[in-house]
């Protein structure tokens, strides 16, 4: 979003975030979140306006333009409060904190998000988006700033108690152990959230709920968890219904590749456009376990379920694809986000999904009109526009791509080959995407986070091994070595890395993501760097996270103080820290036998029980870890050299299958290839026999008890 040089500069011109530097022309007088800020507040005798958001967030830029560039708004806000601007991204430990905040007072929260605090630092008001004067029965932010001023001035020891008692709720909220740190935790959570899953699961669309509807990879991962230890093929079912029909809606970019953030409407049809790089990797990663699972299982025929499993490859790699080809740095590391809006052609006004959509004479005119009406039937093209969902008419006379009809269907429907429709649609493609990339890309947040990218660093390093694709493990590793290379600072880890310079200390999500990301590298590469890095990581995480009651914080022990040490084990949009950390707990146990991690993550269990049993359905990642504690993990050691026929066999049957609780080892011999296996405490002799192995790892075997 490019700022106007024209207007005034503000203190946010020397921050490295571009939600803040979006910011730094505004009139208003802000402060990037400092101890400066807040003495200016205390000496002043002036409350605080907090507004947090991202760069990619529609309704901030909304919100900016309404009210942020408004001149007599700005005065009010600068005569009267302390401006402090915050990207969450940048510090989500911020957003979290004032977002609990904000859903306490209200019941519900988003971005922007608007918030008046004390000198202090302790929340009184919230709210998101506020319109600049009053509409829509929501109060003007002009009056509400009038009116917070006014009482902040006759009623300031109402507003000073309100807050003190806002801020303790706040840290009760804080989960406590509420059961005795045992060594199992009740399966009957992974039943719980399952049939919670089969309540609110769509079965004509897929997903869960109704509009909008956000597509959570780990909860699909979850489920497929849940159908492997219990057979229950319903959860199988939800998930290919889910995958299937997101593929074919119009949430994903059927030329570009990749997701948007979520669909408007139950159809997956109308998406917000905005895309993420956490949703790319938990999606990727949810459609390549789904790969595993429809390849290996039995269908009706060897054919029906390799195509089945070919769909979700298909759409893994265009996810991957895009990442490598949109939103990777050069040095290796992954930017963040692509935003919704962007210019409808050079010079235009910012619209949402304006680089995306298509009139149809805009495709007869690429096509050719015999092709073009092959590829507006498979695709839903319209002459008045598809977007059966547009309350604000944002897309009239223009159409969002999905696939309404398949090859199949257009092959009877022209009276031609399927093979030709196929052709067809894959030239129109490529013409429309060349078409495409001459219009104005949408903004690009470059900035590249720790955590988002430990997550994608673990995808594709996941990839590289299911579909045995070099690029995608090299891709993974490069990043990993960008980030061990470029954001730590005396054997910590930093969360932002952006123009060439580091920073902003590391919350519990950086290191879990990523200690998540350098054990897939390793399993990928069996280089004993990426290992010893995981495990001088987790030891750093234990010491300056963990709580000795059980659990990890957000923040470390000698991170900067806020009102509260918040302690999340929500499964949200992302997975919590505290979930992705008993996985790389489980991991790294199975793989060095060191007690302290064993420790670690029965007590994190232990802690989180009470408040995972509460709503089990909002924590799929945790019970995803959980599934793996009560499984047992497969424990497979290769033995020989890694060029040996017989190793790269083995490893390629082991990847072949959905196995998600393994923990894998290679050791170097001159010796014959071989592989040991253990799982539940008993050890089978040593395998040479590449049969043998597929036999002892497949569905079946697990089936039959092992």
């Amino acid at each position: 979003m490019p700022n106007d040089p024209a207007m005034s500069t503000n203190r946010l011109i020397s921050e490295k975030s571009p939600y803040l530097l979006q910011h730094a022309h505004n009139p208003v007088d802000w402060y990037p979140w400092s101890k400066t800020a807040f003495e200016k507040a205390k000496k002043e005798d002036k409350p605080v306006l907090l507004s947090v958001g991202y760069s990619t967030c529609h309704w901030c830029h909304v919100m900016a333009h309404e009210s942020f560039e408004d001149e007599k708004i700005a005065k009010i806000i600068n005569d009267h409060f302390i401006a402090i601007k915050v990207d969450r991204e940048e510090r989500p430990d911020i957003d979290h904190i004032y977002m609990t905040a904000t859903t306490s007072m209200t019941g519900q929260g988003g971005w922007p998000l608007t918030v008046f605090l004390t000198p202090q630092g302790d929340p009184f008001y919230g709210g998101t988006y506020f319109p600049p004067y009053a509409k829509w029965g929501s109060i003007g932010f002009a009056d509400l700033l009038n009116s917070i001023a006014n009482e902040w001035k006759l009623n300031r020891e109402n507003i000073l108690s309100s807050s003190r008692s806002i801020t303790e709720t706040l840290r009760e909220k804080v989960p406590g152990t509420f059961f005795a740190i045992a060594k199992n935790v009740p399966g009957t959570f992974l039943d719980s959230a399952f049939q919670q899953m089969k309540g609110q699961f769509d079965a004509t669309n897929g997903g869960f709920g109704s509009a909008p509807k956000f597509p959570m990879g780990h909860n699909l991962s979850f489920l497929l968890r849940y159908f492997k230890s219990y057979h229950q093929t319903e959860a199988l079912s939800m998930v290919e219904k889910t995958l299937t029909a997101m593929g074919h809606g119009g949430i994903w970019d059927h030329l570009g590749g990749g997701f948007h953030r979520y669909s408007t409407d139950q159809n997956w049809h109308v998406p917000h456009f905005e895309k993420m790089l956490y949703d790319q990797a938990l999606l990727s990663r949810a459609y390549l376990e789904a790969y595993q699972v429809t390849f290996s299982i039995d269908r009706h025929s060897e054919a029906s379920g390799r195509r089945i499993s070919i769909q979700y490859e298909q759409i893994a790699r265009g996810i991957l694809d895009y990442v490598l080809s949109n939103m990777t740095d050069a040095q290796g590391g992954f930017y963040s986000a692509e935003d919704a809006d962007s210019q409808e052609g050079p010079g235009g006004h910012l619209k949402e999904g304006a680089f995306y959509v298509f009139s149809q004479s805009e495709i007869e005119a690429a096509l050719g009109k015999s092709d073009s009406a092959v590829f507006n039937y498979c695709y839903g093209v319209l002459p008045q526009g598809n977007a059966a969902f547009d309350p604000h008419q944002e897309f009239k006379g223009k159409n969002i791509l999905y696939r309404a009809h398949s090859s199949k269907e257009a092959a009877e429907e022209f009276h031609r080959q399927e093979d030709e429709i196929k052709g067809i649609l894959k030239a129109g493609k490529s013409k429309l995407l060349e078409l495409r990339s001459l219009r104005p890309r949408p903004y690009k947040d470059d900035k590249v986070l720790c955590d988002w990218n430990g997550l994608m660093i673990a995808s594709f390093a996941f990839a590289g091994r299911v579909l045995g694709d070099t690029k995608f493990a090299q891709a993974a590793q490069k990043a990993a070595d960008f980030i061990l290379g470029h954001m730590m600072q005396d054997s910590r880890l930093l969360h932002r890395w952006r123009d060439k310079d580091a920073g902003i200390a590391a919350t519990l999500e950086d290191y879990a993501f990523f200690i998540y990301g350098l054990l897939e590298v390793h399993e990928a590469t069996f280089l004993d760097k990426y290992l010893d890095a995981a495990q001088v990581l987790t030891d750093g995480m234990i010491e300056h996270f963990a709580d000795q009651s059980g659990g990890f914080y957000m923040t470390a022990n000698d991170a900067e103080s806020l009102i509260f040490r918040a302690k999340e084990v929500y499964d949200g949009a992302l997975p919590s820290g505290n979930s992705v950390a008993a996985l790389i707990l489980l991991k790294l146990y199975a793989l060095t036998q060191k007690d302290i991690y064993k420790i670690q993550v029965e007590a994190l269990f232990g802690y989180f029980a009470h408040s995972v049993s509460q709503a089990p359905f909002a924590h799929c990642f945790f019970l995803s870890a959980l599934d793996w504690h009560l499984q047992g993990p497969l424990e497979i050691t290769l033995q020989g050299a890694a060029d040996d026929p017989t190793i790269v066999k083995m490893l390629k049957i082991l990847h072949k299958y959905f196995i998600p609780s393994k923990a894998v080892k290679f050791v170097p011999a001159l010796s014959r290839a071989q592989a040991h296996i253990c799982f539940r405490g008993t050890c089978k002799p040593p395998i040479v026999s590449v049969e043998v192995f597929e036999s002892m790892i497949s569905p079946s075997f697990f089936q039959r008890g092992g």
